[in-house]
């Protein structure tokens, strides 16, 4: 049986449901509180989620898979961006490390958007520490890896004949 459009973005959306499930789990069962790098990041899994969802929804043909694939694409290399950011942050000495600033919620109240995501995407302290590690490496590695395999999968269905 081969793969339609609509079930293709249904595993995409799918996955973006388990990893922020995942996300939920890491903060309130193993008490590792995200950065604003982290928050970031979740955006763009939501985001690549949800259009993905609505692709699946809408069960587009060749044209809109096309579209929605893009879409879908643009939403995880904005987070993989991110989390390549947050990698190289962590790999900084600490002597290079940027001081911690206020937390997130405080910059939405006190800040225009536009500064809030320069500023959050400068990095600060918290962010470039690794509370968390599997198989030796940090969470924005493993989550650069799941937007890897988004950005290929909305590739391939951007680029396939579907059956």
């Amino acid at each position: 049986m081969a793969l339609s459009n609509r079930q293709g973005f249904l595993l995409i959306a799918a996955a973006c449901a388990g990893a922020m499930g995942f996300a939920l789990y890491a903060q309130y069962q193993l008490g590792l509180e995200p950065c604003p790098l982290c928050i970031f990041q979740r955006i763009g899994v939501i985001a690549a989620g949800v259009i993905a969802l609505l692709a699946a929804l809408l069960n587009p043909g060749r044209g809109g898979a096309k579209v929605w694939g893009g879409l879908t694409l643009l939403a995880a290399l904005a987070g993989i961006s991110v989390s390549l950011r947050q990698l190289w942050l962590q790999q900084l000495p600490a002597d290079q490390v940027p001081a911690c600033g206020p937390g997130l919620e405080f910059l939405m109240e006190s800040s225009p958007l536009m500064e809030v995501i320069s500023k959050v995407l400068k990095g600060s302290g918290e962010c470039a520490t690794v509370d968390w590690t599997f198989l030796g490496m940090a969470m924005p590695f493993w989550v650069a890896v799941f937007f890897a395999g988004v950005i290929a999968f909305a590739g391939w269905l951007m680029v396939r004949k579907p059956a």
